[in-house]
């Protein structure tokens, strides 16, 4: 969700309704760890960025499956604080830092990351912009991992195009977001569609009570009604269209 002309209050109040959800996008467990076995395994003094980590749903995950230390970044304290409390008490605390910042504004000293990870993020970059932008803070022979959402087909049905366009003109097809990873410096290692269940059973599925919730103690409220709208709206075009777009894992390494 873009917070272009978004006021503070409405800011706030997203951040509130995600806050109460274990992902904030589309994702798993399962896809996680397998984006993590296309790339060599780091050593205990590697680096590793987590950019728009939210409450850290994955960040936890890249910790039990990886070595080194992650840097888990988000825009929002709400988030970085429940990132953080997790962290603690799954026993991640001397190697997980939550940290408030802007993925625009990152202070990483050029190639000093062995890894940078974003699941459901870098679209409020841009895929294009944040892949170039990022490249510097990458190690030679490191990698970047990232999931954007993207065409399975070059034509669709005009509603489902529509909406798409509207919301994220960059969105495109898988072969022409590889074009862009590798245009970008890296060399495309793997990318992989992510499977249904991960936005119905993962992402829309665990909103309902949410909504439910949030609805009751917004009455009357027009943004928060406006915002649990447009999610159910959302969600009703996944389940119809599902078969021409869907959340894509790309996976570059930097030579």
């Amino acid at each position: 969700m873009s917070d272009n002309n978004i006021s503070n209050r409405e800011l706030e109040l997203i951040c509130e309704y995600y806050s109460n959800l274990e992902r904030q996008g589309p994702g798993s467990s399962d896809v996680t760890q397998k984006a993590l076995s296309f790339i060599d395994p780091f050593s205990s003094d590697a680096l590793i960025a987590d950019i728009g980590c939210g409450t850290g749903g994955q960040t936890l995950v890249l910790a039990e499956n990886t070595q080194g230390k992650i840097a888990a970044i988000d825009l929002f304290p709400l988030f970085i604080n429940i990132l953080n409390s997790n962290s603690e008490k799954r026993g991640f605390v001397d190697r997980i830092k939550g940290e408030v910042a802007s993925m625009d504004a990152l202070t990483f000293k050029d190639g000093s990351l062995d890894l940078i990870w974003s699941e459901g993020a870098i679209y409020n970059m841009g895929f294009e912009n944040g892949l170039n932008q990022w490249h510097r803070f990458i190690k030679k022979g490191g990698y970047i991992a990232v999931t954007e959402i993207s065409w399975f087909t070059n034509e669709r049905p005009k509603e489902i195009d529509d909406f798409w366009n509207n919301n994220y003109p960059e969105i495109d097809t898988i072969s022409n977001k590889i074009s862009q990873m590798q245009n970008a410096g890296y060399v495309p290692v793997a990318s992989f569609i992510l499977p249904e269940e991960c936005w119905t059973d993962n992402y829309y599925k665990p909103q309902v009570p949410v909504q439910k919730a949030f609805l009751d103690k917004y009455k009357g409220d027009t943004f928060a009604k406006e915002l649990i709208e447009g999610q159910l709206q959302e969600a009703k075009l996944y389940e119809k269209y599902k078969d021409f777009y869907g959340y894509v894992f790309y996976i570059g390494k930097k030579i």
